[in-house]
């Protein structure tokens, strides 16, 4: 079995009042802070470790030892304003404020569950300043609240840091320069500079070159300290309050994974052959347990060195250990796309693939090593590889453009309009789509791309349901559309291999039957919700209700004669959206139905979400949404009964 253990905070309490030098204490504090951030990544199975271990120290000392934030209280307009426009290091920063009193240990404990903390930054939780995530708006925000306290008359400083990695946005230096023409002198940017991006250093993306002479130019007065130096970054921050004519940048150097030695930057880097495995995820639990006893014996051993009892730890969970994960074996579209990807890559020469530091996410790998005289790492800048897609385009090259769905569609959204509007032909794949995995939050849970692509007359929108279709979709995209295409990619390991008809064929505009029924029709697309669709049929059945599932993986092209035929003598047609209620299949079957006079009078009923995405387990957030089986059940029974009943 496998214990996963926290610090109560008595045992800060206990640290913060001992008599011992200052700068050991804000080292033992950041380093309990860090045991306690391990301990809620490993229960919640995800979470950015490398960029917290590597922030921690500084949020350390500016929360227990350089802000007036626990003196005057959160809601006091006076108080010192932090927030961290990169986000994913929240784990860290909700550990300093449960140290701190300021969130309970119930909320602290359930990371990435619903009703608990989320996965990147976000108001709802006690003392979050502002919802990040979604990179490179940090300083501008910053700007906003520097300017209100200003016209209110307010005291206290307005702290943004953001990585060293979201310094390639193009808003970041938008923000330098305005801030300086807007006489913003009130606001503090710290850079938390680990030089280790995704998986990769920072030179091996987009090297940043001279960051010093960089903010210098933009009028910005510039400060660099080792950001795991407690007194260098108290030095730092003491000088800063002497520049009262221009806003002040600190650039500090710190490593990704600070505290656990086999996480640390630079040897990480060598033992996982060039590559970084500590930025997301949680560790195995063989990992778990080497890097929480090197934590909690350094700790201890501080302690002992200042006169201190050693800690006193909590159980919060034990499982069994090594336990087989289903993730671990089940089928991965994005797997299969990656593959994919170098077989068209070897059919043809113009194909060429754009990426946004998350090659290994996307499954683009394998293109990257097999070609890469065609693979532009663009790295964090989805409008830059948007446009330089639209040249390449120009140029009769085919471009496939890859991101994340929710920075891809909605942060590029103007350049690719631009492109669509010089009718050349790109594919743009939005990965992570939908609400699933929704542990990271609303910045990560794509639920507007179908109607921002939809939107485009000559644009082409696909889901695929498992990897054969995901295989049969992207060859489609690439050797016989006519228009450029968006094709959405699940990013998590299928909740079951959705399997297909002996005779399926990818067709435009057309679905294939997964389950046959008589009684109702739903039709749904994607792995996840396919697999809610099945589960509802499975229930029905227990009720006596047979229920027509159909996979239609065309969110925005249908062909009339084929649905008249699915939909056959039924009533109501269901529809089920991994994605807004505006703009997804729902609505793209609805005006399917008023073209047909077949059609006419049939009755449509969607599910989709209707609200911003929550936070939390898969089946938590589908259950929320009322998208799991059991709720779709229930509303495809109840359409049928005139007394509600529950299933």
């Amino acid at each position: 079995m496998i214990e996963i253990r926290l610090i109560p905070e008595k045992e800060f309490k206990r640290v913060r009042a001992a008599n011992i030098d200052k700068y050991a204490k804000l080292k033992m504090l950041a380093d309990m802070c860090r045991a306690n951030t391990f301990a809620t990544v490993k229960r919640a199975g995800s979470g950015h470790l490398g960029s917290s271990f590597s922030s921690l120290d500084i949020v350390t000392a500016l929360y227990f030892a350089e802000m007036n934030l626990v003196e005057v209280g959160l809601d006091n307009p006076d108080r010192d304003i932090y927030f961290s426009s990169k986000g994913h290091d929240v784990p860290g920063h909700y550990a300093v404020f449960y140290a701190l009193g300021i969130i309970s240990e119930e909320k602290f404990i359930n990371l990435r569950r619903h009703g608990g903390t989320h996965g990147h930054p976000d108001l709802s939780i006690p003392g979050i300043e502002a919802n990040s995530g979604s990179l490179g708006m940090g300083i501008s925000k910053a700007k906003g609240m520097a300017w209100a306290k200003k016209l209110k008359y307010s005291q206290g400083r307005v702290i943004v840091m953001t990585g060293d990695g979201e310094l390639q946005e193009g808003q970041i230096w938008e923000s330098l320069q305005t801030t300086t023409q807007q006489n913003m002198h009130n606001l503090i940017v710290v850079v938390d500079h680990n030089k280790i991006q995704t998986d990769k250093t920072l030179e091996n993306i987009v090297d940043l070159g001279n960051l010093e002479a960089k903010f210098e130019v933009f009028g910005w007065h510039v400060a660099r300290c080792d950001g795991h130096d407690f007194a260098a970054l108290e030095d730092v921050f003491a000088r800063f309050k002497h520049i009262e004519d221009k806003p002040k940048v600190l650039i500090a150097d710190t490593v990704k994974g600070k505290g656990i030695s086999f996480m640390e930057g630079p040897k990480a880097l060598q033992e996982g052959e060039g590559l970084y495995k500590w930025h997301a995820g949680a560790p195995d639990d063989d990992s778990f347990e080497a890097g929480y006893r090197e934590l909690i014996d350094t700790i201890n051993q501080a302690l002992q060195g200042v006169g201190l009892e050693a800690l006193t730890t909590e159980i919060i969970e034990t499982r069994e250990k090594n336990r087989a994960r289903l993730k671990d074996s089940a089928e991965k579209v994005v797997d299969a796309y990656g593959q994919a990807l170098v077989e068209v890559g070897a059919e043809r020469e113009d194909v060429v693939v754009l990426d946004a530091d998350l090659s290994a996410d996307c499954g683009l790998r394998p293109f990257e090593h097999a070609f890469p005289q065609r693979f532009i790492e663009s790295g964090i800048a989805e409008q830059d590889m948007v446009s330089t897609a639209g040249g390449l385009a120009l140029q009769g090259m085919l471009p496939i453009v890859n991101s994340f769905g929710v920075f891809l569609a909605s942060r590029s959204n103007e350049q690719i309009y631009n492109n669509a509007t010089e009718y050349t032909k790109i594919i743009y794949v939005c990965h992570y789509a939908g609400i699933i995995p929704a542990g990271p939050g609303k910045s990560h849970q794509s639920v507007r791309d179908v109607s921002l692509f939809g939107a485009l007359p000559n644009c082409t929108v696909i889901e695929p349901g498992n990897a054969a279709e995901t295989n049969a979709a992207l060859k489609w995209c690439v050797n016989e559309s006519k228009e450029s295409c968006m094709m959405r990619l699940a990013i998590s390991p299928s909740p079951r291999t959705i399997a297909l008809p002996e005779d399926y064929h990818f067709s435009p505009g057309r679905g294939t039957v997964l389950k046959e029924g008589r009684d109702a029709v739903l039709f749904a697309y994607g792995p996840v919700m396919l697999n809610e669709a099945l589960v509802a049929a499975e229930i029905l059945k227990q009720h006596d209700v047979s229920l027509k599932v159909i996979n239609f993986p065309w969110l925005n092209r249908v062909d009339i004669g084929w649905l008249e035929d699915a939909i056959g003598i039924h009533d109501t047609l269901f529809t089920v959206d991994n994605h807004s209620e505006y703009g997804g299949l729902g609505d793209s079957l609805l005006n399917a139905l008023m073209s047909s006079p077949k059609l006419a009078g049939k009755k449509l009923v969607k599910s989709a979400i209707g609200e911003y995405p929550a936070c939390g387990t898969p089946p938590e957030v589908l259950a929320y949404h009322q998208l799991d089986g059991k709720s779709i059940a229930n509303r495809i029974l109840n359409s049928k009964k005139q007394d509600p009943v529950e299933i």
